[in-house]
């Protein structure tokens, strides 16, 4: 396979998957569920309690949300927007991330937070068409993130 071409290749790309505490908290159920069939037969409630827990973990793995700057496009979750109405850019860590994810939340925001990740990317929205006014995205990686979507708005300014 040929290598994609510049434009689809992604800037940034991170995958906000759960914590080592949540997927550790998840993995009991192979025990809860194995107690509940062990009067079916003991070596089929083995079997099910591992294959609930494998398929619990991996679908949380699965379902995690990504974050990614391509080409222009800045996708995190399934909504993206185009790097063109994209305004300022914050990389935040430590307390003012804790107040960027709390008191700080615009309303009119659009979110993508997740718990367990400490940094906090906040993008203004200058698109006059959209009434969401930033941007709130965790991510565990913030002056990366930020840096490509400066890169991307940059691009994208370029193009027009």
């Amino acid at each position: 396979m040929q290598n994609p071409a510049p434009e689809t290749r992604p800037l940034y790309r991170e995958r906000l998957s759960p914590s080592l505490w949540l997927l550790a908290s998840a993995a009991v159920v192979a025990p809860m569920v194995s107690l509940t069939f062990v009067p079916v037969g003991a070596v089929f409630a083995l079997v099910l309690g591992i294959a609930a827990a494998a398929l619990l973990l991996l679908s949380l793995i699965a379902l995690s949300p990504v974050v990614q700057v391509v080409g222009t496009d800045l996708r995190a979750g399934r909504a993206h927007i185009d790097a063109r109405w994209l305004g300022d850019v914050s990389a935040l860590t430590g307390e003012e991330a804790r107040h960027a994810r709390g008191p700080g939340l615009p309303a009119r925001g659009w979110h993508l937070i997740r718990g367990g990740i400490d940094g906090v990317v906040v993008v203004a929205n200058t698109d006059p068409d959209d009434p969401v006014e930033s941007w709130t995205i965790s991510t565990r990686t913030p002056d990366r993130l930020a840096a490509s979507i400066t890169q991307a708005r940059q691009a994208a300014r370029q193009t027009r």
